[in-house]
């Protein structure tokens, strides 16, 4: 990992135990984030055409993953039609 580019500090931030954990950032902060991270991975997926696992298999649960792709969904209207849809699609298209 870069030193210096702040994500080094934000996965601190994010992995600290103890009262007020999920208080570290704000919501707004989270959304940046999110998006962000969402952007660069797929702008890297269409130009590269490789399409690695954007999470840690040994650190996310399927709870969290699940709870994430449900409300990334309902942030931008897509229903389970239209994932289905995206999901068979072949990769790099």
């Amino acid at each position: 990992m870069a030193e210096g580019n702040g994500v080094a500090d934000f996965l601190r931030a994010a992995s600290r135990d103890g009262d007020g954990s999920a208080n570290l950032l704000s919501d707004k902060d989270i959304e940046a984030v999110m998006t962000a991270a969402m952007k660069v991975y797929t702008l890297r997926a269409e130009q590269s055409g490789k399409f690695p696992p954007p999470v840690s298999p040994s650190e996310a649960t399927a709870t969290e993953v699940v709870t994430v792709v449900s409300e990334m969904l309902r942030a931008v209207d897509v229903n389970m039609f239209d994932l289905s849809m995206w999901y068979r699609r072949p990769r790099g298209q």
